[in-house]
């Protein structure tokens, strides 16, 4: 007897079911004001999609497999999920009050993050939505990062002018470090070896070793008056880049030597900074310019500007 053919019905359901695929590389924006997400296709330097999403988002991780964005949704009091593969938000989870900004551990299964207006740093079980703890921290925490090894937290604290590091495992302080005025960012360099802090207010940034959790040094960017804010380093550890709001320009620091090097100008209230893989272009969210300037690393000149959503804070490179 000849095989049946696969009914019409079977077909579809068989579509249906198959996975969504992951589009090439994305570079996501959210939009503070707007309240979504831009996405864009590096290669041709275009807004392909929005992704509507909860109030006030502002930073954004990846997950370790690339397949999840997670948004610190700070009116919501919630880190919004998002499907790369489908660009759509498809759950929340509980994130305690203002999240500012979100880091993922290394095994993917924890959240992190900075509650600003409570002065709390918390982790947060991904599987199952449960606060695993709530630690109180220093007086506005904002950057957040945690060591390769998954083992430690590191927050800062804005209005305190420290940087707390907490066990990953427990919330417990291990130690309050002393830093620059207006701690912004917590950036770990591509080892893991070393966190740099950017000291807004102080105009400098503290390199601290993370084996002892020791300052080994402080340099001041330019004259000092510029408000470093978020840093990106070269794959190959050479250079960082940072955002200066103030100065509406982005700073290019050689790391060995702990020195400015050069200066970008773009658009105003750069904020948000991300590198592409292969270190070719750098992108900035220019919060009061409603867009994302492009660089090119090599000339370090603006190559091309993209309009975005009301009020861009936060980059996330998609590879």
């Amino acid at each position: 007897m000849a095989a049946r053919a696969p009914s019409v019905v079977a077909l579809a359901l068989c579509a249906t079911a198959a996975p969504a695929q992951r589009p090439g590389p994305r570079l996501y924006v959210s939009n503070e004001i707007a309240n979504t997400i831009s996405v864009i296709a590096p290669a041709t330097g275009s807004v392909v999609g929005t992704i509507a999403v909860g109030k006030r988002p502002r930073g954004m991780a990846l997950s370790p497999d690339g397949h999840t964005v997670y948004v610190a949704l700070g009116q919501d009091d919630a880190i919004g999920v998002i499907d790369v593969a489908k660009a759509t938000m498809t759950r929340t989870l509980p994130a305690g009050r203002d999240p500012e900004l979100v880091v993922v551990s290394p095994d993917g299964r924890t959240l992190f993050v900075s509650n600003e207006e409570i002065a709390h740093a918390s982790a947060i079980d991904v599987a199952t939505g449960q606060m695993r703890f709530s630690t109180p921290v220093g007086v506005e925490p904002e950057g957040i990062g945690i060591t390769r090894d998954g083992t430690k937290v590191y927050v800062t604290a804005e209005t305190s002018n420290n940087v707390s590091v907490l066990d990953a495992k427990t919330g417990a302080v291990l130690r309050t470090i002393h830093v620059g005025d207006n701690p912004r960012t917590v950036a770990f360099t591509p080892d893991g070896r070393h966190v740099w802090v950017s000291a807004e207010a102080g105009g400098n940034v503290t390199v601290i070793d993370v084996a002892t959790d020791s300052v080994l040094r402080q340099f001041p960017i330019r004259d000092g008056k510029t408000k470093p804010v978020r840093i990106a380093f070269s794959p190959d550890a050479r250079l960082a880049y940072l955002t200066e709001g103030a100065a509406a320009t982005v700073s290019v620091v050689d790391v060995a030597a702990s020195r400015v090097v050069d200066t970008i100008p773009v658009g105003k209230r750069p904020w948000g900074i991300a590198l592409s893989p292969d270190a070719k272009r750098l992108y900035t969210a220019d919060g009061r310019s409603n867009q994302v300037s492009v660089i090119d690393t090599e000339t370090r000149k603006v190559v091309a500007t993209i309009p975005v959503g009301d009020r861009p804070n936060d980059l996330l490179y998609i590879p």
